[in-house]
This record gives structure tokens, sequence and C-alpha cells, in this order.
């Protein structure tokens, strides 16, 4: 093939829906929208296999058909003709595709009826350029490989995970041109997300939670595969097409209301991509712009190899802080100024904390809060080290792996956006001390 599907990879976007044609043994002819068309190598292609059941009833048939792709910037035209193959039902390929329609499935509630049944693998036999008027690109293409290598540098150079996360999203504005992007880390349980940084809104998000599953970054832990939607307005119009006509069909047991995001109103593009190291999943990195079509596979390719990078470093960064030893004993804490005490209220069932009436943080961070302001109130005491409190029984760390650093950082961050009096500071590697301003009265509450 004169043209290859590497060159023409941006039409297989899905910001101008591909069209495929097939024909039924009896010679009657089937035109429909094909809403995944996915490069599986230099030579097959595959397209998901979900609501369009007399295309693939055709092609079981009679495996040939046609699909016409769109450039989405310069409107150049290619007609892909193929053969059919196989059917895939489980596998990477599989996975990819399912955890991308699923991210989309998600924001627009239809994640009972967005369902990818397979995908149908079709080898390519040729690719015909249709002559059309094509207009200039407006942006050139980018060589993303010195922004790569210039960020993952600084992600190695980090020694501690707040100066890594602050190093990553910094690097991704810098060098990316990214401005909107967080860094969301697994909880122990490995069922949901929570942010530990953030970068480009008008509230950090920090401490928020995601469960696996909800959105694109929900999504992406799940299947653990990289999505990148990039055209939220065709994207949405397909999904609220198929809603409506699911609706019109007495389906609508099976939708539900539309998962908000943190983070953009409205993103025209949004790109996930799963941290990993050795095997282990330990979180998302997740970029979005207003802009359509900002992220390109390139782009995909190269927040790939950065998230790589930082799960390497988050991992050994969170192990070294497991081997360290416990801190020598501390001295107490100066009593603090005579003001109004702050009442600090903790219910017991989920850890929640409140500082007065407004809430704080709940879960492993809350506990960990509760524990340093109760040796706080008992004894005056504000020096501790991470391997301490990874030891301490009352605060119920799992046996399995749980990145006490980043619930720290996480911590931190909350303590800094919702109390002036209140603080974290970092006095060492794995040391850290209790800043308290203000006198404190912990209430303690079995339920609620």
């Amino acid at each position: 093939m004169s043209t290859t599907l590497d060159a023409i990879r941006a039409c297989l976007d899905g910001a101008i829906p591909a069209v495929i044609a097939t024909c039924a043994p009896d010679g009657t002819p089937n035109v429909a929208y094909a809403s995944q068309v996915e490069i599986v190598d230099c030579d097959h292609v595959a397209l998901s296999f979900q609501f369009f059941n007399k295309t693939h009833q055709n092609v079981l048939a009679h495996p040939l058909a046609t699909v016409l792709v769109i450039h989405p910037q310069t409107a150049a035209r290619y007609r892909l003709y193929l053969r059919f193959e196989r059917t895939e039902t489980e596998g990477a390929l599989f996975q990819r595709m399912k955890a991308r329609l699923a991210g989309i499935a998600s924001h627009t509630g239809m994640s009972g009826v967005f369902r990818l049944l397979g995908a149908d693998i079709y080898r390519v036999l040729r690719i015909e350029r249709i002559d059309a008027p094509e207009r200039r690109r407006q942006d050139a293409e980018r060589n993303l490989l010195p922004a790569v290598r210039l960020l993952t540098q600084r992600i190695a150079a980090a020694t501690d995970m707040d100066a890594l996360f602050e190093q990553t999203l910094d690097g991704l504005d810098r060098h990316f041109g990214v401005g909107h992007a967080m860094i969301l880390l697994c909880d122990r349980a490995r069922t949901r997300l929570y942010t530990v940084a953030s970068r480009g809104y008008a509230a950090s998000g920090v401490g928020s939670e995601i469960p696996f599953g909800a959105g694109i970054v929900g999504v992406v832990a799940q299947y653990r595969t990289s999505i990148r939607i990039n055209h939220k307005a065709a994207e949405y119009a397909y999904g609220r097409a198929v809603r409506e006509a699911a609706l019109g069909e007495g389906a609508a047991d099976a939708l539900e209301t539309a998962i908000p995001f943190p983070g953009l109103a409205e993103p025209g593009s949004q790109l996930a991509v799963p941290v990993e190291a050795g095997g282990e999943l330990l979180g998302v990195l997740y970029a979005e712009s207003a802009q359509d079509l900002r992220f390109s596979h390139d782009d995909e390719d190269a927040l790939g190899a950065v998230a790589a990078a930082l799960g390497v470093v988050v991992r050994a960064l969170r192990d070294e802080a497991e081997s360290e030893e416990a801190a020598e004993a501390s001295a107490p804490a100066a009593p603090a100024a005579d003001v109004e005490p702050v009442t600090v209220r903790r219910y017991r069932r989920d850890n929640s904390i409140f500082l007065g009436d407004d809430y704080l943080i709940k879960g492993v961070a809350g506990a960990i809060l509760w524990r340093l302001l109760s040796g706080y109130v008992q004894d005056g005491r504000v020096d501790y080290s991470n391997r301490e409190l990874r030891l301490d029984p009352a605060i119920g760390l799992p046996d399995v792996v749980d990145n006490l650093e980043a619930r720290l950082i996480l911590l931190a961050k909350r303590l800094s956006e919702r109390a002036d009096w209140l603080g974290i500071d970092k006095t060492g590697r794995g040391r850290f001390r209790l800043r308290v301003a203000r006198p404190v009265q912990l209430v303690e509450h079995a339920a609620g």
C-alpha cells in the first residue's frame, strides 16, 4: 500500500465518524457509522461490534467491506478496502477498545447500553486516497521527544513525593503545554482513586475520590489502559442519539445519570494514562483541555512514557520510605496560644474529620490526623516518623502496600487549604512535624 495506516491514524480518532459499507448475501447494501476504528498493526484494523448487528451479520456471510475516513484537520478522505478475518472478545486489544467505549459511556450515562460485544478484525487490502479539496493544517507537527526527555529527567531527580508531583505537573505545563492536569493514586483496596495533586483549576480538588470504572479516569484504572477522547461534541452526540433510541425502545432502566468529573466543566479533549511499576497499578495521570483535537496519538505515547517514569519513582520513594528506621524520641511541643479552642470531631465509622463544623477529610488520612492530634492533646507531641505511623495499630493500615507518604502529602495539602492554624511540615527523610497554633478539643462519635 502506498498509503499506510500509520500515515492516516489521525483520521481514526473519531472526530468525524467513519462510515462502513457491507453487503448481504443477496446483494443488499448496508451503510452505518462506526464508533471505533482501531489500528491493530500495519496490516489490520479493528472495528467495534456493539449496535451494528447488520454489519456484523453481513461480514460473517460476505467478508468484504469498505470504510470511509476523513482527516479532522485537513478534510482529506481515504477509503479502506477490508476483508473480515475474526472477532475477538478478550485480550489486550478488546480490553483497550472496551475501556475507551466504557469511558464515553460513563460520561454519558450509557454504561448499561454502550457495551462492546466484540472487536471485529479486518485485514486492510488497500487504502485509496479520494480526490477532494484539502485545507492546510493550522498547527505544525511537534516532536515530543525533547519534552519527554526533559520531563523524565525532572521526575528522576525528585527526592520526595511532594516534589515529584509538583515537578510532574509543572513539567507538563512547561514542556507539553498541558495547563490542566491531575495525579491520582489508588487507595489501599484498589477500588477508588484519590487526587494528590492538580494544576490549572480554581480549586485543587486534592482529596477528591473517583471510583474505579467512573469516567475515563476510573475506567483507565479499571482496565489499566490509556484512553484519549478528543471530540466531546461528536462522541457525546453519538451517545445522545443512541440514548434516545434506547429510551424509545423502553430501555430506560438500563440508563443512569451521567457521572460528573472534577475539572473543566466542558473539556474538549481528555487523555488519561495508567501509572504503573513492576506490574502494579499505582494511579492515573490525567490531562484535559477546553480545545478539541488537543491530544494526538503522539501525545498519548508521550504521556504514557511520562507516566511510566512517574510510576517507577513513586514506587521507589514509597518503598524507600517503608524501609527507613524509626525516628528518635521527640520533645513535647510548646503550648498553643491562649485563644478559643477548636473542636475537632471524628466519626469512627469512616474516620471522617471535621474542624468545627467544616468537613476536612476521611479514611486513612483522617485516621492519621486523629492519631497525631491525640498525641498532641495527651502528651504535647508533634514529631513523628513515617515508619512509626505505618506500624501504629490505631491507624489500621492494611497488610497490603498503602502509600503512606502520599497520604501525608494529601493531608498536608488539605490542611493548608482549610486550616491556617494546623499543618504538617516535613523535617527530614521519612520525618515530619505537626504544627498546631490553637488549642484543640477532640470529640469522637461512634457513628455518623
